[in-house]
Order: structure tokens, then C-alpha cells, then sequence
């Protein structure tokens, strides 16, 4: 009796129809990822990676509804009676839906204009961070520090880009104003060539000369060329060498003092 059950129509057909339906999932997944590579050459690959999430988004909210609409004709509801009866249904659900299909159409609008991929970093309603997904229906960006935020692409009016282009690194030096500013600048200028080539910049790092006479130093300015991801990180490394190589070359790098007068 038990196994009359188990193999009646009514569990043996759901259980085909989700096994026969993960499997064109995977089988449709594989052509869509093919058929990005092939054109791999006219779209970069982050823009690749999230035109195929998107697309497999796609098929599998399609894949789904067939699937489900073939369980319910297994066990004798007719779908087609079933769809024509939810008109008025359907319409609220439409208005409900509204929402959902402004997210849909903004998260195409955001591929189509490629306003950012996978992997950018991206500023969006001030949070900051690396995008890792980009979906039917939000856009999520993880920051630096960990939290992830999502964002409803509906509500994505400006987006701020840091990938797209580099990025420059300014540091500021405070150099003691006993020091030659000719002297910390010629300096500096072989310092930048000397991290140019040591961090295999993109393009030559720059000594811009003096930003500000401070009260109690001269602010020399540098700009260290970097895609933003690498900014911080080669700001660091910057940082450090100009203190060892200050250090070396006997420049003061200045720092707040305090002069008591004695009466």
C-alpha cells in the first residue's frame, strides 16, 4: 500500500518535474555562461559575470512558474481556467507588483548603461563599497569593514563609480619650515619616480610642490596614481617609505610643538 503511494503519479510526477526542471536550469546556466565567453571580447569580465547572474535570475523565476504550473495540472487543477479566473486577482496583484517590476526595470537600466558591475566599487545613498551582487531586485554592496548593505534598484538614482577610471592617492608630507623647500622638493620628485617603479604604478607618481604654509610646517603634496581599490593600500606603503627615506636623508618631518616662554 505504502509503495503504491510512493509511486503514485501524484508524488513520482513533482518529484520528476523538479528534477527535470533543476536540470534544464543547469543545462540553460552553462549555454548562457558559453555564449558570454564566446563574446567575451566585446564585454569585460566583470560586466560578464553580471549580465549572466541576471540572466540566470531570469530563467530560473521562468523555469519555476512552468514547473509549478505543471505540479498543479498533475493533481487536476486546470491552470488555464486557473489564470483566466485570477483576472481580477491578477490586477491587484499587478498594482502590488509595481514595486518589483520598477526593480526589474532598474536593474536592466543599470546593465544597459553600465553604470557599475560586479566587482565595482561603487558609493550609492552614501554607503560605500565593493559590489557583490547585482540581482532581479537589489543591488548588494559589501564595505570595506564587512557590512553588507541592499539596496532596491528602484531606489538607485546616483551612483558614484570609483573603478571606472584611476584614481589618485594625495598625501600630504609636513616638512619643518628649517628645511631648503627647493632641496625637499627635488627631493620628493626622486622619491616618486624611485615609488614608481618599485609599486609598478600605472602611471608616474607626481610631486605637485607646496599645498600649504601650516603654522608650524610646509605641506608638500603628492599624487600617487591607483585604481581605488589599491588606493589605501598604496597610500600605506607610501606613507612609510617617505619616513625612511626622510629619515635617511635627515629631513624633519614636522609635528606640533609647544614654546614656553619663561618671564
Amino acid at each position: 500500500m505504502l509503495l503504491e503511494i510512493i509511486l503514485s503519479k501524484e508524488v513520482v510526477a513533482p518529484v520528476l518535474i523538479i528534477a527535470f526542471s533543476i536540470l534544464i536550469y543547469g543545462v540553460i546556466s552553462r549555454i548562457v555562461k558559453k555564449l558570454f565567453r564566446i563574446k567575451s571580447k566585446r564585454i569585460n569580465e566583470k560586466r560578464q559575470k553580471t549580465f549572466v547572474g541576471l540572466v540566470n535570475n531570469v530563467i530560473k523565476y521562468f523555469i519555476l512558474i512552468i514547473a509549478l504550473m505543471m505540479i498543479l495540472e498533475v493533481y487536476g487543477i486546470d491552470t488555464k481556467s486557473l489564470v483566466a479566473s485570477l483576472g481580477v486577482v491578477s490586477l491587484v496583484a499587478g498594482l502590488a507588483l509595481q514595486d518589483l517590476l520598477k526593480d526589474i526595470i532598474g536593474g536592466f537600466s543599470i546593465l544597459l548603461e553600465d553604470q557599475y558591475s560586479v566587482g565595482d566599487v561603487v558609493t550609492i545613498s552614501g554607503f560605500t563599497g565593493t559590489v557583490v551582487a547585482l540581482g532581479l531586485k537589489t543591488t548588494k554592496i559589501k564595505a570595506y569593514t564587512g557590512e553588507i548593505k541592499m539596496i532596491a534598484n528602484r531606489n538607485i538614482s546616483e551612483v558614484v563609480n570609483h573603478s571606472m577610471e584611476e584614481n589618485n592617492a594625495l598625501i600630504d608630507i609636513s616638512i619643518g619650515y628649517e628645511e631648503d623647500v627647493h632641496k625637499v622638493s627635488e627631493f620628493l620628485t626622486e622619491l616618486c619616480q624611485t615609488l614608481t617603479e618599485e609599486l609598478k604604478l600605472p602611471h608616474p607618481a607626481e610631486c605637485l610642490g607646496v599645498e600649504e604654509l601650516a603654522d608650524s610646517s610646509v605641506v608638500f603634496r603628492l599624487a600617487i596614481p591607483s585604481m581605488y581599490a589599491d588606493k589605501f593600500r598604496i597610500a600605506r606603503k607610501v606613507r612609510e617609505r617617505i619616513k625612511e627615506e626622510c629619515d635617511k636623508n635627515h629631513i624633519v618631518i614636522a609635528y606640533p610643538q609647544v614654546v614656553v616662554h619663561h618671564g
